[in-house]
């Protein structure tokens, strides 16, 4: 007989499953009716840890609701408990549930690579994850920090910048050299040995050994001025500045610390900031303010703790990390960032001496940098508040879209949405359109806008129809007048969405700066504010942003088209293939002319394919 229960959801769903889990270490994830994960939990025995969850009268508030949108639980057993505390950092900085403490920037951080595979290595700048093959230094704070960094080596150690195919062809010393930033490799004004010193020399500066080497070059300046060898001892001295300038323009400094990331923790008014400063060979590289999410139940080491594993998920911890507060579980995060360290890691809580100060400057900015955070999400609340008056809302919006498009002459047209909340510009909800619909006629602005608005809502009504993933907007501005209104209006009215706020924001007379327009799509308008008015200003940056990042996009796509080969679109020629004909005919334009023969005599290009890529150039087939 068919059971026609009801299925089981909450705390009953969770008891009736609760004979099933294993005493074991693991992660537990609790899913929602639409398949979404609600939370991920970490365990030393999951049947233990997940039983809490039966007795929800013991709950905060906010565990209590997640308990009651609960139909479904998943484990993953692990072999110990700081592996379970690993793959919960993993799982929650990918998934990124609604319960869970989230760090939600993410940046990657630049790094400094000395590159691996040639006779004179280059020093340059790269970003995200420790990138295997090379020597790497880092991680810096931002990219200010390592370009300062790096113009100080170029001046100690005259390494090159330029790539592998520019030194390859040079036939005379470039300005770098001229200036004393480079030691002319690619001419032959040094020799691959001496060069190769310069390399092992910036390396172990890298490394924290700056002490010993620049002892070494100021004996090396005595030696060359005691031989009359002043130009050669004016290089030394220049290399010795050179070093103690970028050591010298640290904020807070200690040589002996070594490897070290200094975290602290600052939380006011319902809101936490986090910062981080690294330090590397004994120089701070800088430092970065974090602002995760959080429930207010929720304690400073919780949220340190989930922070410190969400944070160096995506980056190799160092050997030490200093903390403003003690964690609910240090010695479990210890064994957890060892493993994902290979090498031992040290978590500690200085109490006093040097290490304690620079825990209070990194907590004192963490301050500072909280405050400033919520002084702009006052005045941007106040803000909106006038926009919800302005254009007759209900509340203050929380998520505004705003539109814009960009093209030259119908080329590379692509829209643009940004979008700006309580918080300011939400970056990374940030998308483009590449108008790609071929009725579109090429610069026709209101058939790109319709594309661009029937593309975004319809995604929008299919993955979220009940609007609850908070990704529908409050507020819709368009960049234009009547005539866009009308063919967002029209797109609206085809996907049966009816209860859209959308604006139209268009220059005034002369285009005239700080006497636009307003006109809702609901008519009414036109709308008009005072040129001084701080409602307009903000409409006007939100206006711009939009400009700024569709005009961006379209730069990028423009340049991208400009700098790629027309090999590019042949359907079968990968990038061994292109290499394989480029290396043999020397340029794309001598492809295009081989004959038929000479392309099949090229290495990796059979037959087939040889008549092809004829074929493609001289409109056969």
């Amino acid at each position: 007989m068919e059971d026609l229960s009801p299925p089981l959801i909450g705390a009953d769903l969770i008891r009736s499953q609760l004979r099933l889990l294993p005493m074991s270490p693991g992660v537990y994830r609790m899913i929602d009716t639409r398949g979404d994960i609600l939370y991920v939990g970490k365990a030393r025995e999951l049947r233990r840890r997940v039983t809490s969850y039966t007795q929800t009268h013991r709950l905060p508030i906010r565990l209590q609701r997640m308990v009651a949108q609960t139909v479904a639980l998943e484990i993953i057993t692990t072999h110990t408990e700081a592996e379970a505390l690993l793959l919960e950092s993993n799982l929650i900085k990918q998934l990124k549930p609604r319960y869970n403490i989230l760090l939600r920037d993410d940046k990657s951080f630049p790094y400094i690579e000395i590159t691996p595979g040639h006779p004179f290595p280059r020093i340059v700048k790269v970003r995200g994850g420790r990138p295997q093959g090379g020597s790497h230094f880092g991680p810096f704070a931002s990219g200010r920090a390592v370009n300062d960094t790096l113009y100080a080596l170029q001046r100690a150690f005259m390494l090159r910048t330029c790539t592998d195919s520019v030194f390859a062809n040079r036939s005379r010393a470039c300005l770098l050299y001229q200036i004393k930033r480079c030691s002319g490799p690619c001419v032959e004004r040094i020799s691959a040995a001496e060069y190769g010193a310069l390399v092992e020399e910036a390396r172990a500066f890298l490394s924290g050994k700056s002490t010993a080497l620049q002892r070494e070059l100021a004996r090396r300046m005595e030696e060359a001025a005691a031989a009359l060898a002043f130009e050669a001892a004016a290089v030394f001295r220049d290399r010795i500045k050179a070093l103690t300038n970028v050591q010298g323009h640290q904020d807070i400094n200690l040589p002996t610390l070594g490897e070290a990331d200094i975290v602290a923790l600052h939380a006011e008014g319902g809101q936490t900031c986090v910062q981080v400063f690294f330090f590397r060979g004994g120089r701070n590289n800088g430092n970065r303010p974090f602002f995760p999410t959080h429930g207010a139940d929720q304690s400073r080491g919780e949220v340190l703790e989930s922070f410190i594993g969400q944070f160096y998920a995506r980056m190799p911890p160092p050997r030490l990390i200093l903390l403003s507060e003690d964690l609910p579980n240090r010695e479990l995060v210890e064994k957890a960032l060892t493993l994902r360290a290979g090498t031992r890691v040290t978590v500690v809580v200085p109490r006093r001496g040097n290490r304690r100060k620079l825990v209070d400057h990194a907590a004192l900015n963490a301050r500072e940098a909280l405050g400033r955070r919520l002084a702009e999400t006052t005045a941007h609340r106040t803000l909106l508040a006038g926009v919800a008056q302005a254009f007759h809302l209900e509340r203050p919006p929380e998520r505004v879209e705003i539109y814009d498009n960009s093209h030259i002459q119908g080329t590379h047209a692509v829209g643009a949405m940004v979008v700006a909340g309580p918080e300011g510009f939400v970056k990374t909800a940030y998308r483009t359109f590449t108008i790609r619909d071929p009725s579109t006629t090429p610069g026709d602005d209101f058939a790109m806008m319709r594309e661009v608005m029937r593309r975004r809502f319809s995604r929008a009504r299919t993955e979220d129809p009940e609007r609850t993933r908070g990704q529908w907007p409050d507020l819709v501005l368009i960049d234009g007048g009547p005539g866009q209104i009308s063919a967002v209006g029209a797109v609206l009215a085809e996907l049966g969405i009816h209860d859209l706020v959308v604006v139209g924001v268009a220059k005034g007379p002369d285009r005239d700066a700080g006497r636009e327009r307003f006109f809702p799509l609901t008519g009414g308008g036109p709308l008009s504010f005072a040129p001084n008015d701080p409602v307009l200003c903000y409409l006007q940056r939100l206006r711009d942003e939009a400009h700024r990042f569709a005009i961006g996009s379209h730069r990028a796509k423009r340049s991208r088209a400009l700098s790629g080969s027309p090999l590019d679109t042949i359907p079968g020629i990968g990038a061994s293939r292109k290499k394989a004909l480029l290396h043999h005919f020397g340029s794309a334009r001598a492809v295009a002319q081989a004959g038929l023969a000479d392309l099949e005599v090229v290495e990796g290009i059979s037959a087939a394919l040889a008549k092809k890529v004829y074929d493609h150039f001289h409109g056969g087939g």
